[in-house]
């Protein structure tokens, strides 16, 4: 798929408003048209890549951290997450136009395929039978996404007419869902599995993409036995040949992109195709301009210590003064702290010095200050730097949507809630997830049946959290488990470099607010509304 990326151009987007009802004879030689274009595979192939290039926005999958408990968007408001995170936003909201339009101009690429590709001549039936899978499969991402964020959604299962496009109306939450979930159940044996694809294809949406999105569908809908079903068959590699990558640092290196653990990517290729966050996100002395992405120090003080307790738990062994050590080492992995020795990929490292005086020549760019172009938190992100990085920290590392972590916690999390689980369950999920990450400690590892079913659903929440940490996921799972209300209101914090008693000398960085009358739906975008009247608007909008 890289290969795909790195020498075809994207159809340009106005391509899409270019269909016509011309007659072939009358068709313009100077711009592609609905009577043109449908000529070959490769050109069907265009519009597919188009459609895979907007499945999702590496501002997005970032950022979205920003709208949960785990970071703060401190400068700007990127992707609306400062506005969101705040609670102080409406239907005008850039991100959430934005939201909309980006998804819905991918459906219309994918139903413009699904509607013309059988035109193309001479074609290899097998081919277009997977473009056509492949394209559903993307169609079906995109309104899963579309009814997360907005509930009820005008489903298009084709491209519809200017005079449709503004007089539909909003098709339920369980309608779209149950499209969803079709669509998926009909592609799943048309995909291809991962020991399938040719070294050219790696990237490609596979049987394992197909099935894990349709697991994390019924997750969100909290269909706990129908996510069992669907995965025990893939955790006994039916769906493709998938296993957890050794390294938990490693995992996210260019080197190891197509590990085996990737189930499906947002694909970069090195110059051609990039993405830049980290020019705000990694330490000032690192090469970034400043710090708009910070982790907080609630997530910080997810990480278990080292002997599986978490930090305020009796017995852990917590130093509030010398607070990284003996934890998890996925903190590590993931976050930026004070006396950080950050590493480069030519051998070289130096000391991330962010507490004020901490420093030995007390002058460092990283050094916490208000209103600073350093970290606002007192941490800076990790996970997913590019040591092979480009000017001003471009990155073509491919972004996991999905990884066989994931698929393990899915697992386990409906295991629990039917109250299935056991040692040999947690050994299959829990226990190989904690290993791979640097647990040894038997109390760490084994399964403890006295924590009863509430009290390993917590484990599996926080488990959760640790392991995808960074990774955009956050805002939907305490959206889901609707504990919204109780994790974004009141303050975000900070690492203990405040002098104020206040909330035991750590900074207080944003207030947040989450009304659960309204929150928990976004509002229909206030010009989609003005265009189309027939879309009603979500409650208390």
């Amino acid at each position: 798929m890289k290969n795909i990326f790195k020498h075809i151009k994207f159809i340009p987007l106005v391509f899409l408003l270019l269909v016509s009802c011309e007659d072939l004879d009358l068709a313009p030689e100077d711009r592609f048209t609905d009577s043109n274009y449908w000529t070959s595979v490769e050109k069907a192939q265009l519009m597919l890549n188009t459609a895979y290039s907007q499945m999702q926005k590496s501002q997005y999958f970032f950022y979205n951290e920003a709208l949960s408990d785990n970071a703060y968007n401190g400068r700007g408001d990127n992707a609306g997450a400062a506005s969101i995170g705040a609670g102080l936003y409406d239907p005008s909201l850039g991100r959430i136009k934005e939201e909309w339009n980006d998804r819905y101009g991918g459906i219309k690429s994918c139903n413009l395929l699904l509607e013309n590709i059988d035109r193309v001549p001479n074609a290899d039936p097998g081919v277009i039978t997977r473009m056509k899978a492949e394209a559903r499969f993307i169609r079906a991402f995109q309104h899963f996404q579309l009814t997360t964020w907005f509930g009820d959604i005008p489903l298009l299962q084709k491209d519809p007419s200017l005079t449709e496009a503004t007089t539909i109306s909003r098709t339920s939450h369980a309608e779209v869902i149950q499209f969803v979930l079709d669509e998926l159940n009909a592609v799943i044996p048309a995909l291809p599995k991962n020991t399938q694809l040719a070294t050219a294809g790696r990237g490609k949406i596979t049987m394992g993409a197909a099935v894990a999105l349709k697991a994390r569908v019924l997750l969100y809908e909290g269909k706990w036995q129908e996510v069992v079903q669907t995965l025990e068959p893939f955790l006994t590699n039916t769906y493709g040949t998938y296993s957890l990558f050794p390294s938990y640092e490693g995992l996210f290196q260019q080197q190891n992109e197509y590990n085996s653990e990737d189930i499906l990517s947002l694909q970069y290729v090195p110059i051609d195709r990039t993405w830049g966050e980290f020019f705000d996100m990694a330490p000032i002395s690192a090469g970034s301009r400043l710090n708009a992405l910070a982790p907080t120090q609630e997530l910080v003080d997810s990480y278990l210590m080292l002997n599986g307790k978490k930090i305020n738990e009796t017995g852990s062994g917590y130093n509030e003064n010398d607070p990284y050590v003996n934890r998890d080492p996925r903190l590590t992995y993931t976050v930026v702290y004070d006396q950080y020795n950050w590493k480069e990929a030519d051998g070289s490292s130096h000391i991330i010095y962010i507490k004020p005086g901490s420093s030995p020549t007390n002058e460092h760019p990283d050094e916490f200050a208000q209103g600073s172009s350093s970290t606002p938190t007192g941490y800076f992100t990790r996970k997913y730097y590019d040591v092979q990085h480009g000017t001003d920290l471009k990155s073509g590392i491919n972004l996991m949507l999905f990884r066989y972590a994931d698929v393990l916690l899915m697992y386990a999390e409906a295991k629990n809630e039917l109250s299935q689980m056991a040692s040999t369950v947690w050994d299959q999920t829990i226990k190989p997830i904690r290993s791979r990450a640097g647990f040894t400690d038997a109390a760490a590892l084994n399964y403890n049946a006295a924590l009863g079913q509430a009290g390993l659903k917590e484990v599996i929440r926080n488990e959760r959290r640790t392991e995808f940490g960074m990774e955009g996921l956050r805002i939907f799972d305490i959206r889901r488990w609707k504990i919204a209300e109780n994790v974004l209101n009141g303050y975000a914090h900070g690492a203990k470099f405040g002098v104020s008693s206040v909330d035991n000398g750590y900074l207080r960085v944003n207030l947040r607010t989450f009304d659960p009358g309204k929150h928990y739906l976004w509002p229909i975008p206030r010009d989609e509304r003005l265009i189309n009247t027939n879309l009603s608007q979500n409650p208390n909008w």
